[in-house]
């Protein structure tokens, strides 16, 4: 009964935040584009950073900025993006505007001087990633701040998760997320070609992102890749399921749908271990010098994309304890599970900053405003990680016999 009790006022304070008084010079924010995801994504977590201020939105059409700024109680409509930009009483500018436009208005806000939190995918493909984040404007000895809102990285669970994950040990893993079928209509941006769109773009940014984590290394390869057109447009893909070929031999995995049926729900990542010889200590008993004790892991992260709602860190561990000199030999065998659940620093054990109804998107506002104020930054997505991330999903697409997204002139 406490855990429900906990769900529910958990996932009640995820979307009733209570705001808190800001600081004397807060970091004002300006946003590109009137997006559907950038409440979530910004402007309710603002509301619990008291170094954090909204101060303008720019769209396309200027009545739907008014709108949407009337909506979230934002002070001020633009007339334009680039009025963002140019607006000196902004310091930072969020950027969820369609995948092939991040590329021009990232550079343009950088070279304004503006630190610019930018949606995932980064960019179109790996050209631009590498234009993008190795621009000249980021070098220096104060830069401004770029960072890919890859929110998932910075929440607690992600923190504990890797922390059962050995890297070079990893035999095989499976990244999977849905979308259920009603969620996006046909003519939705993430089904055109000339925007950046694509399942891979949208969903394969997550899964892509997270077994490059999981391996420490970009795939060496993508072995296969099928793929779902969509029907507004041959080159977009509605589905994927890619599998990639790391060094040291691992296998890599990653499924999604935006279209998925009801009983595809929950974004999951499964992870496998080679075997590997632990110490008498990690595997809880007494061994002679003639026995060594063997570790088969597994582990299952459930609900890894928005772990902040619920979910849950599966292990289960196979142990056996065999002759040094005959390794077929099996003396013990026996398995452990245990399951754990992180919602916050604390509860991992970590001195740092955050709540148990924290989203991950606040978490991720934490260590950008941190980064930008010159602090200390405990979980990052640095710049080759997001280009890798799109080398992984390039990849994909020449696997699957589809043009990438194209770069911008």
């Amino acid at each position: 009964m406490a855990g429900l009790i906990d769900l529910a006022r958990r996932n009640w304070q995820i979307f009733n935040p209570s705001e808190l008084p800001k600081v004397e010079k807060p970091l004002m924010f300006g946003i590109l584009g009137a997006a559907d995801i950038a409440p979530m994504a910004l402007i309710s977590p603002a509301k619990t950073h008291p170094d954090v201020k909204i101060l303008a939105v720019a769209a396309r059409n200027y009545d739907k900025a008014k709108a949407y700024a009337q909506k979230h109680g934002i002070p001020e409509v633009k007339a334009s993006y680039q009025d963002i930009i140019n607006d000196t009483q902004i310091d930072c500018v969020y950027i969820p505007l369609p995948n092939g436009l991040h590329y021009e208005w990232a550079i343009r806000a950088l070279q304004a001087g503006k630190h610019v939190l930018l949606e995932k995918p980064s960019v179109n493909n790996t050209s631009e990633a590498e234009m993008l984040f190795r621009n000249p404007v980021l070098s220096g000895s104060q830069p401004p701040v770029l960072l890919e809102a890859a929110h998932y990285l910075f929440h607690p669970a992600w923190t504990q998760f890797m922390t059962y994950i050995s890297p070079q040990d990893v035999a095989s893993a499976k990244a999977v997320l849905w979308v259920p079928r009603w969620q996006f209509a046909a003519d939705n941006i993430r089904y055109r070609y000339d925007l950046g769109g694509g399942a891979l773009m949208d969903l394969g940014a997550y899964t892509a992102s997270a077994l490059f984590r999981i391996f420490g290394n970009v795939a060496e390869a993508c072995e296969e890749c099928d793929v779902q057109a969509s029907s507004i447009d041959a080159n977009c893909d509605r589905s994927f399921k890619a599998r990639y070929r790391f060094p040291g031999g691992g296998h890599g995995e990653m499924e999604g749908d935006l279209k998925a049926s009801l009983d595809r729900w929950s974004p999951n990542i499964h992870v496998t271990h080679r075997p590997v010889v632990i110490s008498a200590k990690e595997a809880g008993v007494s061994l002679t010098e003639a026995q060594e004790a063997v570790r088969v892991r597994k582990i299952k992260f459930t609900t890894f994309v928005q772990p902040a709602f619920l979910h849950a860190i599966e292990i289960d561990d196979e142990f056996t304890i065999h002759a040094v000199a005959d390794k077929k030999s099996v003396i013990k065998r026996w398995k452990k599970h245990q399951t754990v659940k992180c919602y916050s620093f604390h509860e991992a054990g970590i001195e740092q900053i955050g709540e148990p109804h924290w989203p991950t998107y606040r978490y991720q506002l934490e260590q950008f405003v941190n980064k930008v104020r010159g602090r200390e930054t405990p979980q990052w997505v640095d710049h080759e990680a997001s280009i890798n991330t799109l080398r992984m999903i390039d990849m994909a697409y020449t696997a699957a016999n589809l043009p990438l997204r194209p770069t911008s002139k």
